[in-house]
């Protein structure tokens, strides 16, 4: 891999990343953004929710940013004369560079505008995009196994320099895709989320695993993985160093989650052979899930990792990849009992689920 940090024109990073094949033919650097783009403008700030002991973003600045344009006009597709982009380079592997309209920023300030009623704090933190290919029409699902572990390169990469930041607890890596989702641009893509609070889905699950531990002495992640390999009726599919399966309580209609068969705390810990191990059985299941129906899964694939400062040695990386597809022509809305009391009705068991994709895996 070789790793290549440029700028764009209002000065937000930009990284390339190459496969070791590509890295001599062409000085990334070299290339230039020729647009005549203003100072990103963030207003981002958090603000805490005292009920749920949660922290909730605002940044308004977000409502004007892209929302699906026509393929010729993509942001994300290489830059061609008369068509600047994103990415100044007329071809690339992985690119990733600062978001133009961030969640969270490095540069933001508390504006005393006057809003009183709780604890707010300036939305501290930095969001990416994750370019995963040039080709605007190849999922992630064809692409390459080289390819895969270049883009594991490139999340490994990011958590660990955003990690070193001082005022973020935590890094997401994921990928929203279908406009089903909420996906605002089709060229496929990721996002790197690094957060100045320890999210509240991490923090339920940390509490649970310690108080698995004081009652048990055992890992809670470890156990349930190996809960899921004793009975076998949901797992999808396993590799050396990896096990993909349906969880036993899972709330989506489509839901696999994959684990490294010996506990890690976050991408960086992975060792070489498990990372190299991870693309076949990755693209596995993209494709199963692929197979569900007659059109492309919309779903959120995400990596749950260790906070960067607290409570690592509870923490189990693992990746989790849902959809909202419940059938070829119906989708899962989180209505009044999702949305409302966040208590979870899932319309397909997850056996069933399981034994489907099991029946679209590749041959």
């Amino acid at each position: 891999m070789r790793r290549i940090t440029t700028s764009l024109s209002d000065g937000r990073d930009l990284i390339y990343f190459d496969d070791d094949a590509t890295a001599a033919t062409t000085s990334r650097a070299d290339v230039k953004d020729t647009r005549d783009l203003e100072p990103t403008a963030t207003s981002s700030g958090i603000r805490y929710d005292a009920l749920l002991d949660e922290w909730v973003a605002v940044a308004s600045h977000r409502q004007s940013r892209t929302y699906l344009p026509p393929a010729n006009e993509c942001p994300l597709c290489p830059s061609r004369e008369g068509h600047p982009t994103e990415i100044p380079a007329s071809d690339y592997d992985v690119v990733v560079f600062e978001n133009r309209f961030p969640s969270f920023a490095t540069d933001v300030e508390l504006v005393e505008d006057g809003v009183r009623g709780g604890d707010r704090r300036p939305g501290l933190g930095r969001c990416e995009v994750v370019v995963f290919t040039s080709n605007h029409d190849l999922p992630v699902s064809q692409l390459s196994p080289q390819r895969v572990r270049l883009i594991l390169d490139a999340w490994v990469d990011r958590t660990e320099e955003l990690g070193r930041l001082p005022f973020v607890e935590q890094v997401f890596c994921f990928e929203n895709r279908g406009q089903e989702i909420g996906v605002t641009l089709s060229h496929p893509h990721g996002q790197i989320y690094a957060y100045p609070f320890v999210t509240p889905r991490t923090r339920v699950m940390l509490d649970n695993a310690r108080r698995h531990r004081e009652r048990t002495g055992r890992d809670l992640f470890a156990d349930r993985l190996a809960a899921e390999l004793a009975d076998g009726a949901r797992v999808v599919t396993t590799s050396e160093h990896w096990v993909a399966f349906v969880p036993f309580a899972a709330r989506w209609p489509v839901e696999v989650h994959v684990y490294p068969r010996h506990r890690v705390p976050d991408l960086p810990a992975l060792d070489d052979d498990v990372r190299d191990d991870f693309p076949e059985i990755y693209l596995r299941v993209l494709k199963a899930l692929d197979g569900l129906y007659d059109n492309p899964l919309p779903y959120i694939s995400g990596w749950h990792q260790a906070p960067v400062r607290t409570d690592r040695d509870l923490a189990s990386l693992h990746l989790e990849v849902f959809s909202v597809k419940r059938a070829s022509d119906k989708l899962k809305f989180l209505a009044g009992s999702e949305s409302g009391m966040g208590a979870f009705v899932n319309d397909i068991a997850p056996e069933r689920t399981a034994a489907m994709l099991r029946e679209q895996l590749p041959r």
